[in-house]
């Protein structure tokens, strides 16, 4: 018995950031219409080594796809020349449960990410949205805004990050993408003057004041992926309309978990999931004055709906390496 091994050069040659927002936008109809099953993510944690790993298995029912990703968060890996997030993705055969292949999932988590945040803008933010506020320049806002320009006609990117050299190289990467203006700055305010505003940080400290949010604001809360950590602060949240993910997963360890933790605001305050939008179950933006805020913790239906799209291809064109199981 063979399975199928995709390095990431395999998977960067099949995956692309339109393929991903479609796959990803199907991921989450099916969960808003509760065809998956979905545990929520588990962690471990190594303190010693300022790391955790986590574990995310998905079952997408009415399409046959199941799968796991493990994935790993060491921020003091660059010291050892190692990235802070490796990841790979196990699919599995529904009938046999016979694992059919393994893939690197790093650049799969960064191109699912950011359709998320396209995806969700899609539907929860202004459709006359130019301007793009990004906060935090790293891998993950590169794919946040590489999404965003798939779904939008940008005219004008402002970034700000805490090393003004991950703003120029974000601006040299995506601006012959965007072919717009772009403002790169440290004043975390002036960002936030935008039409979507983007947040990528690992903080644990808020970034952003409910009074810099003007009205009509749609805001992608991307960062906060583990308990503790918040990016916007908790008055934002209580007078916003919160979209999460997926509730469980979110009130554990995404944007809106420290607020609820600290009795700020109630699970009951999330408005709803985004499959749900998606699904019509619930509306989205009702009104160009209302904020939005979707809290994305990353889905393992997105990882193994984007790993499916992924392998299928390799299949059909004979990309990667097969191995001897037994």
């Amino acid at each position: 018995m063979d399975i199928l091994f995709l390095n990431q050069k395999d998977v960067k040659k099949i995956l692309d950031m339109s393929s991903a927002i479609e796959v990803n936008e199907d991921a989450f109809l099916q969960h808003g219409l509760g065809n998956v099953q979905m545990p929520v993510k588990s962690y471990l944690y190594m303190h010693e080594y300022n790391g955790d790993l986590r574990t995310m298995p998905a079952f997408i029912e009415n399409q046959d796809i199941c799968g796991v990703k493990v994935v790993n968060v060491h921020p003091d890996n660059q010291r050892v020349g190692l990235p802070t997030v490796m990841a790979v993705v196990l699919l599995n055969s529904t009938s046999t449960g016979a694992p059919l292949a393994m893939m690197e999932a790093s650049y799969l988590t960064d191109v699912r990410t950011g359709a998320a945040g396209g995806i969700a803008a899609k539907y929860l933010a202004r459709k006359n949205s130019h301007v793009i506020g990004m906060i935090g320049a790293g891998h993950q806002a590169h794919t946040q805004l590489l999404a965003l320009s798939h779904l939008f006609d940008i005219k004008h990117v402002k970034v700000t990050s805490a090393d003004m050299e991950e703003n120029e190289m974000l601006e040299r990467d995506l601006k012959p993408v965007l072919d717009c203006e772009f403002t790169l700055t440290m004043d975390i305010e002036e960002v936030c003057d935008c039409d979507i505003l983007v947040t990528t940080t690992p903080v644990r400290k808020p970034l952003v004041r409910r009074e810099w949010i003007k009205a009509g604001t749609h805001i992608n809360a991307i960062g906060a992926d583990a308990k503790g950590k918040q990016e916007l602060d908790s008055e934002l949240l209580l007078h916003s309309k919160v979209i999460v993910d997926d509730v469980p997963q979110a009130s554990h360890s995404g944007e809106v978990n420290v607020a609820i933790s600290e009795g700020f605001m109630k699970v009951d305050d999330i408005y709803c999931e985004l499959g749900h939008v998606i699904a019509g179950v619930c509306q989205g933006r009702q009104s160009d004055e209302e904020i939005t805020i979707f809290d994305s913790t990353g889905l393992a239906i997105q990882d193994v709906a984007t790993a499916n799209y992924v392998y299928t291809k390799a299949l059909h064109n004979n990309i990667g390496k097969k191995l001897e199981i037994f």
